[in-house]
């Protein structure tokens, strides 16, 4: 591994990626500085990760010009994010910070500028302070991102702390680049400490963005035009949408030795329900039993990737798919057998849904997904709701999850023939952006110019 510390030959630019130590901030953060770099191969990328988060993706396959720099981890490793999620972001808010700057201060060449995930809000502390450019890059989409800028207006109109029970399928319209939202799909809404604490904690981070000298989405223009035109109407910095900021170039080829394409090669063309809950947040066990029965019942062919549970799962599935730990998602997606898939809506997966082409079962858990369910189910028309109402802790049963699965996957039905083709039309939607002169290659081209003018050497770094 390249020492972050000991300078190239000569380079374009040096940019500092840190995203906070998280898969599905991470994983969008690599995929933009790979972008840039098949952009331009003079620039070189320095990767700031936890020591713990070097240990999961070190070995992971990149691009010579990207190496790694660490940071101590902020808890011990053995307490894990998910045990106590409040504890772990506290701790990257107030830890991180004075061993990075001590990294920058040691890195060679001095950074060009640096891109920030949103949430590490004191990097752009930092980088104001020795005067280095810096671009908040935010993992969601911009709609999400208007829903957080204007949360005050919530309050405003007496709608925080949302009761679930009594207002939770209310709608309301005064979210800028938002159509009207059920208060049920708003974040961190209810009035828990915890929910509290974590709204908190993103709340803090939107002031910072205008203190950034760019603002950057994984996202593509045309998926939210609205969200992005009033964004720029409200920011003076320029907004880039970069999306889908997927690994979505060489993705022609497959591994002989993953032996569940082997499986998919020999089902029927989209006849596969792909079902993903996430990596991170999950639902209660209960609920997961309830969605075992029913993919049993409905019989569907399916693949199912639930970490930790795969054994369990398999058994109670039953023999017409396959239970694994986890899977190339990607990849799968874009295999002909998937004709649907079941999903927590995160903003990673559902843009990978949606660059495939492949309608959705949306199943949202936490924060932004379920706005993204809502794109997804009522923008986008590419998917139906799971659960249809947004009351507290209701148990969906397998008898209503096979019935709604066996109509889904039901390609013979209209309903569900008019979504396949309005999936197929977002995938060209997704395609035409990455494509010479679409908008997200437009936007990455952009960036990367000012990231070049920003290296010649009067613009130097100041310590």
């Amino acid at each position: 591994m390249d020492d972050p510390t000991q300078a190239p030959p000569s380079i374009g630019g040096h940019v500092v990626a840190v995203p906070y130590p998280g898969r599905g901030h991470i994983n969008p953060m690599m995929n933009l500085c790979k972008m840039l770099l098949s952009k331009n191969s003079d620039i070189i990328v320095t990767f700031v990760v936890t020591e713990e988060w070097l240990g999961f993706i070190g070995s992971d396959p990149k691009p010579r010009n990207i190496r790694f720099a660490t940071i101590p981890n902020v808890i011990p490793s053995e307490h894990g994010r998910a045990n106590d999620f409040v504890t772990f972001l506290e701790a990257v808010m107030t830890k991180m910070e004075a061993p990075f700057q001590d990294l920058l201060n040691r890195l060679q060449p001095p950074p060009t500028i640096l891109v920030s995930d949103f949430y590490l809000f004191w990097v752009v502390r930092v980088a104001n302070k020795i005067n280095i450019p810096v671009a908040s890059f935010f993992p969601m989409s911009a709609s999400f991102f208007a829903v957080l800028k204007h949360y005050h207006l919530l309050q405003q109109n007496g709608h925080y702390p949302v009761k679930l029970s009594e207002d939770g399928d209310k709608r309301v319209d005064y979210i800028p680049g938002n159509s009207a939202i059920r208060l049920g799909d708003f974040p961190l809404s209810d009035d828990s400490w915890r929910s509290r604490t974590l709204l908190q904690s993103a709340l803090n981070a939107v002031p910072w963005v205008q203190k950034a000298q760019y603002l950057l989405f994984p996202s593509i223009y045309e998926l939210e035009p609205r969200a992005i035109d009033a964004l720029k109407a409200e920011f003076s910095i320029p907004i880039y949408t970069v999306g889908p900021a997927i690994p979505y170039f060489g993705y022609g080829h497959i591994d002989a030795e993953l032996g569940y394409f082997q499986w998919l090669d020999n089902q029927p063309s989209g006849s596969v329900l792909y079902i993903c809950q996430g990596s991170f947040l999950s639902v209660s066990k209960e609920q997961i039993d309830e969605i075992a029965g029913g993919v049993r019942e409905s019989g569907v062919r399916f693949l199912w990737v639930q970490r930790g549970e795969s054994d369990r799962l398999k058994e109670m599935c039953g023999g017409r798919g396959l239970v694994l730990p986890w899977c190339d998602q990607l990849r799968v997606l874009q295999h002909p057998a998937i004709g649907g898939f079941w999903s927590h809506c995160g903003w990673n997966s559902t843009r990978e849904g949606a660059f495939s082409g492949v309608p959705f079962l949306a199943f949202p858990i936490f924060m932004d997904q379920p706005l993204n369910g809502k794109f997804i189910t009522e923008e986008w028309k590419v998917g139906w709701r799971v659960r249809t109402n947004v009351k507290e802790d209701t148990l969906i049963t397998k008898d209503e999850i096979a019935s709604l699965i066996k109509k889904f996957m039901d390609v013979g039905r209209d309903e569900a023939r008019d979504m396949r083709k309005r999936s197929r039309e977002l995938k060209q939607l997704c395609h035409c952006a990455i494509a010479s002169g679409g908008s997200s290659q437009t936007n990455i081209n952009a960036f990367l110019s000012h990231i070049l003018q920003s290296a010649k050497p009067e613009l130097g770094h100041s310590s």
